[in-house]
């Protein structure tokens, strides 16, 4: 642990330019709010401190927060406006006898990686600044304050947009609002922010002005990429954000032996996991915990939350969540897999198959146009195109048992709760109601029964019975000639 350094994450903000119910720094990226990045981060700083000052939405605000760092500290900022009044606050949370860095983040810019800050952090300690300022080069800086340099480069003072010279105005380089204080230098200038400007807030670029004008060293420093400090402000920053936040992911994995055949149609969340050796077709997105296991081939046009995948198992064109896919097993396509799940070693979910809350064991399938409702089925067997379990009376759910090698026939439908034996059978169409002993046929289907001429008698006058009529005629035509032959 850094026992010298303390991390502010500024989270009070009302992130008006989103748009939306939810604040602005709970909307996801990547499978997690867009604070629990900048959060992430500040756990990798491994910070003696951290605290996160909220305002806006104060209580979901801070539960997400404690849900990603519960040993941050929330400070609630109070009825003075500005980034100033709210480090103001923070600093006030920290032990007074702390001496060491007091490093600024804000809650919406979660691309900034820990090895950035580190960096910024050994700087600023190796110089022995009282101040250090993250900048960035844009080719349109418009809207942001600009960094101000001396003739010889050094740093010289921030100037927002509204009060910047024609001159200024063309600089690229802009505050990205990032900061490195020594926390001494940093509570006597607090001090001396005052509410006196046009917004009446405390800004907390003013620290920096107080510092320079007591004589203190400040340095501003360019991160190596401007993306990695861009906020989020709206939902067209959302998805820039998550577009480049998911180009690196892709990438990672990439790097790690995975074969992503169209990274532009492929999405993967952060909390993935995926072994060498897997591919990923297009289309496909990988969200939650889900974890593939090497040799699996995933996709085309596959959604997987929070599911498990094993070695040499194929999904392709599927829906799933909460399910588990075992080794060698083959989904899809056009397969809707629903919690509780599983298909073991080598089994099958086939073509529009719905399953729910069921179990299929090793090498048992379900090919086709079929639903399997809080079911269990052991191994080996196969369940006819069209199955249904009947899993629900109206008032509770039960299941159905399908035991090993068993076999049924097209278009069943299981009335649960009922009991299929190994090694029985069932005939199609069969509507079973009660067990079935192990080896034994199942069958409920009447004779059948031809009713002559009920088209034409019921029916008249349609196409059905024309063409029945005309049918008939030319079977009698037929007939007759066959009797002229024999009498020949």
């Amino acid at each position: 642990m850094d026992e010298n350094l303390a991390i502010i994450v500024l989270a009070a903000g009302q992130g008006t330019r989103m748009k939306s119910a939810t604040p602005k720094i709970l909307h996801p990226l990547a499978g997690a709010p867009i604070i629990a990045h900048v959060l992430a981060t500040a756990r990798a700083l491994d910070a003696r401190y951290v605290v996160a000052v909220v305002r806006h939405e104060r209580d979901l605000v801070a539960g997400a927060i404690q849900a990603e760092l519960p040993e941050a500290v929330i400070v609630d900022q109070d009825e003075v406006a500005g980034t100033g009044r709210a480090v103001e606050q923070a600093i006030a949370a920290l032990p007074d006898d702390f001496t060491g860095d007091v490093l600024v983040l804000n809650g919406d810019v979660p691309l900034l990686n820990a090895s950035t800050l580190a960096e910024m952090l050994e700087r600023h300690r190796a110089d022995g600044l009282a101040a250090s300022v993250l900048s960035a080069r844009y080719d349109d800086p418009s809207g942001y304050g600009r960094i101000v340099r001396s003739a010889e480069g050094a740093f010289d003072r921030i100037v927002e947009q509204k009060d910047a010279t024609d001159d200024e105005l063309a600089i690229d380089e802009v505050n990205a609002g990032v900061y490195a204080f020594g926390a001494a230098a940093l509570r006597d200038q607090l001090a001396n922010l005052t509410t006196d400007n046009a917004q009446g807030e405390k800004y907390l670029t003013d620290i920096i002005a107080l510092l320079r004008g007591a004589g203190s060293e400040v340095k501003a420093r360019p991160v190596s990429e401007s993306w990695l400090v861009a906020g989020v402000n709206d939902r067209a920053q959302l998805s820039e954000t998550a577009a480049r936040l998911n180009a690196l992911i892709v990438r990672g994995w990439q790097l790690n032996g995975v074969t992503v055949e169209d990274p532009a149609t492929t999405w993967i969340d952060l909390a993935v996991r995926i072994e060498p050796d897997v591919t990923v077709r297009p289309g496909t997105q990988l969200k939650g915990a889900t974890a593939i296991a090497s040799g699996a081939i995933v996709g085309p046009d596959t959604t997987l939350v929070d599911c498990e995948v094993g070695e040499r198992a194929e999904v392709k064109r599927t829906d799933a969540t909460l399910a588990v896919i075992g080794a060698g097993a083959t989904v899809g396509p056009f397969a809707y897999l629903r919690p509780g799940t599983v298909l073991d070693a080598d089994g099958k979910i086939g073509t529009f198959v719905e399953t729910k809350n069921a179990r299929i064991g090793a090498g048992s399938k379900v090919p086709h146009l079929s639903y399997i409702g809080d079911t269990e089925i052991g191994e080996g067997s196969n369940v006819g195109a069209g199955s249904i379990t009947a899993n629900y009376d109206g008032v509770a759910k039960h299941r159905t048992t399908i035991g090993s090698h068993v076999r049924t026939g097209s278009h069943g439908v299981f009335v649960a709760p009922v009991t299929i034996g190994d090694g029985a059978y069932t005939g199609a169409g069969t509507v079973v109601r009660k067990d079935v002993p192990a080896g034994a046929l199942g069958v409920n289907v009447a004779p059948q029964r031809n009713i002559d001429g009920w088209v034409q008698q019921h029916r008249a006058g349609t196409a059905a019975a024309q063409a029945a009529e005309a049918a008939q005629a030319a079977h009698e035509a037929g007939e007759a000639d066959g009797d002229g032959r024999e009498a020949e």
